[in-house]
């Protein structure tokens, strides 16, 4: 059994209060990629990249999967650094695919029916990976047999949050012939959907033009317990007029569920898919201090029930003199 982590402060503290949220003690992290899946029926071969804390058995495993986003490699594998070694040094197996949309393969202008977004392919890269987990463990050194697969939770931004909302029950229908598509897996017990489009009926006429999928996205059969987490200021008319669309999956689906409002936040969530990254429009240290620390904590009791991390994360929030958000739960 994975020992219960202990709540201990950070001994410095580089941002204000969301250093006050409690998490497990900081361990070394050991990262290796890419290694490589084969697979014969993709256009590319999978890579993925694994950071894996140094010490700890029986292990958690977090699957990130990367927005669609306008950068050359922060959509890929190499992004997510400030989320991905976070929750590395806090006691999961982190596994971050590079899905075919990313712009680093040269895939997006294909003539292959799923592009740009290849929507479909994205959750079987995740669900490729459930399958393959004894070859992952089997290539990374000192992986072997510390992997817990019955605690697995699914994490992902933007365009990987709607691939986290399929792996979670979300349903879409496919443009080309309409029928229903169910992604659904059952080895993820947990969900996160960061700044992920919203409902299909109120999508905006140029998304729907140019992502004819989301137009037909639906939550009622998102089944699973999932955080969703939406920025205040994400809003942009070309993929809806309404400014609360991306709080749908929350909104319009059974619970058990959980909604993060970051205060002031934009789609980049104050700057989580890189260190630095300039395609953040809101910048923010202290939000994503506060947003990878509640997800971790989300986390933590979304798979050991008996772990308080996720009220001891909320209640946290609520003491801070100048919250960074606030949390709904259904």
């Amino acid at each position: 059994m994975q020992e219960k982590p202990k709540r201990d402060r950070p001994m410095s503290k580089p941002f204000t209060e969301a250093a006050d949220i409690p998490v497990s003690d900081l361990t070394p992290v050991m990262t290796f990629s890419p290694v490589v899946l084969s697979a014969p029926n993709r256009m590319a071969d999978l890579q993925i990249k694994v950071s894996v804390p140094s010490t700890g058995s029986d292990l958690p495993i977090i699957l990130l999967s990367h927005g669609h986003g306008p950068s050359n490699f922060v959509s890929s594998l190499h992004g997510y650094g400030p989320l991905a070694n976070f929750w590395a040094a806090h006691g999961f197996v982190v596994i971050q695919p590079t899905h075919l949309d990313s712009k680093m393969l040269g895939l997006r202008e294909s003539d292959n029916p799923e592009a740009p977004l290849y929507w479909r392919s994205r959750a079987e890269d995740m669900r490729c990976i459930l399958d393959r987990l004894d070859q992952i463990e089997d290539a990374v050194p000192g992986l072997g047999g510390r992997l817990d697969r019955s605690r697995i939770a699914a994490v992902g931004h933007s365009l990987g949050g709607h691939t986290v909302g399929l792996l979670c029950g979300q349903r879409v229908k496919d443009p080309i012939d309409g029928t229903e598509v169910n992604l659904a897996d059952p080895r993820v017990k947990a969900g996160v959907l960061m700044a992920a489009p919203g409902s299909g009926e109120d999508l905006a006429a140029f998304a729907t033009e140019h992502y004819p999928v989301l137009g037909t996205t639906s939550f009622a059969t998102m089944t699973t317990p999932a955080l969703v987490i939406v920025g205040e200021n994400d809003w942009n008319p070309a993929f809806s007029d309404r400014k609360d669309w991306r709080a749908d999956a929350y909104f319009q689906s059974p619970g058990p569920k959980c909604l993060l409002t970051l205060l002031g936040a934009e789609h980049g969530l104050g700057g989580i898919a890189a260190y630095d990254a300039k395609e953040t429009t809101d910048e923010n240290p202290e939000r994503v201090a506060a947003l990878r620390a509640l997800v971790w904590s989300y986390l933590r009791t979304a798979l050991y029930p008996e772990d308080p991390a996720w009220p001891e994360a909320c209640a946290a929030l609520r003491d801070m003199s100048n919250p960074v958000g606030m949390i709904n739960c259904k």
